[in-house]
């Protein structure tokens, strides 16, 4: 159980940085793989805000979610939006090259080497629950991520942003005869994907790692979470990202020789019962 609930934990780490990329790729239709580099940048803000700026740790994680945001609000308007029309070859390509020149900015700013970040006390140590020795801050990665989760159901499900969003993706030339301004809302909805993605980054410091290699080392989880949970789907990124933790942790722990096989076999399998995903629309 101690082994299920770590892996719980892991998958909601993983669902607080693919659940952006949900949103882009799944709600807006543009294939945004340098969604990892947006969750490095929030680790890099997390790490310089509690490490040298003395920031505590909870406003760092909010400071380097929204620092995020803004980055993806302003590279939306300046380069991102130019290719929503594009083929999705050229959106692989250019987000793939914003990729690698964000791990060499991050190589030339911080070097190669990992970078530490100290915990708050009350989030160190291990409680006894019920015969399971429980991880603290595992527990609040938890909370954290059913907390978004359900936030962010909310406010792309029953909102009036949420119905806009739809509409602006679905039809936009209809919805901008509506009166609705789709510029912005896709401005703001690449925002919203990319604060997630920091707020991800910031809180996965201590578990994943950060070294300019993130982006990459973790894109292929971040893309089989989509798929598995289905395209736009909040809900289903959940369900997929606690299946693939559960799964990759367990594996890792009882048949380490195989490594990450079993998450791609759960890939596979899920894909070939459920192609448009667990929760995903044809």
């Amino acid at each position: 159980m101690t082994v299920v609930f770590d892996g719980i934990a892991s998958g909601m780490l993983l669902f607080l940085i693919a659940v952006g990329l949900s949103v882009t790729l799944g709600l807006m239709n543009f294939v945004n793989l340098a969604h990892g580099a947006f969750a490095m940048f929030g680790g890099y803000v997390c790490v310089v805000a509690s490490g040298r700026w003395g920031i505590p740790f909870l406003p760092a994680v909010v400071l380097a979610a929204l620092a995020t945001a803004a980055l993806g609000a302003l590279l939306e308007r300046l380069l991102f939006r130019r290719l929503y029309g594009a083929s999705q070859l050229d959106q692989v390509l250019f987000s793939i090259g914003l990729v690698f020149v964000a791990m060499a900015i991050a190589r030339w700013g911080f070097g190669p080497a990992q970078q530490p970040i100290r915990l708050p006390a009350w989030l160190q140590g291990q409680v006894h629950l019920g015969g399971l020795d429980i991880g603290v801050y595992r527990a609040f990665l938890v909370g954290l991520g059913l907390a978004v989760a359900y936030g962010l159901h909310r406010a792309i499900g029953v909102t009036r942003f949420g119905a806009r969003l739809r509409a602006s993706v679905d039809k936009p030339d209809v919805a901008r005869g509506m009166g609705i301004d789709v510029d912005r809302v896709f401005v703001v909805t690449f925002a919203l994907g990319s604060g997630l993605a920091g707020l991800g980054g910031a809180v996965g410091v201590e578990l994943l790692g950060l070294d300019p290699s993130f982006p990459l080392r973790y894109l292929v989880y971040f893309l089989i979470v989509v798929a598995v949970g289905g395209s736009g789907s909040i809900p289903g990124s959940l369900i997929a990202a606690i299946l693939i933790g559960v799964c990759d942790v367990a594996g890792k722990y009882w048949m380490p020789q195989i490594g990450a096989f079993i998450i791609y076999t759960v890939m596979v399998v899920m894909l070939i019962v459920r192609p448009h995903g667990l929760l995903g629309r044809k």
